[in-house]
């Protein structure tokens, strides 16, 4: 009877961290992260694409504003990244994306 109590114990339980029930929670934890990360994308783009004739060109502070306002969506998105449920069902190619895009803003914003 030891041997079958065993058995039993060793079955896999089913529980909310199956790997089959994470591909839905995955697309719905990804939509407010897709929702910050496309803005932040496109404000570093536009940062990106801003060529200030002078040092006291209006567009200087303008892209200055874009690239700041990029990281800071970056940044908002990489705390939601890092809560518990997030890191235990998304991968951490999540981190991969907003890391680089702020990087590139980051240094736009600096370099104009």
């Amino acid at each position: 009877m030891g041997s079958y109590r065993d058995a039993r114990l060793r079955l896999p339980r089913e529980d909310i961290d199956l790997p089959e029930d994470r591909g839905c929670l995955r697309l719905v934890l990804a939509v407010p992260l897709v929702a910050l990360y496309v803005p932040a994308a496109y404000t570093c783009c536009l940062a990106l694409a801003m060529r200030p004739a002078s040092p006291y060109d209006q567009m200087r502070e303008d892209a200055r504003f874009m690239g700041g306002f990029s990281v800071f969506l970056c940044l908002l998105g990489l705390l939601i990244t890092v809560t518990p449920l997030y890191r235990r069902t998304m991968g951490r190619w999540w981190f991969a994306a907003p890391v680089l895009i702020a990087a590139t803003a980051y240094a736009r914003a600096r370099t104009v």
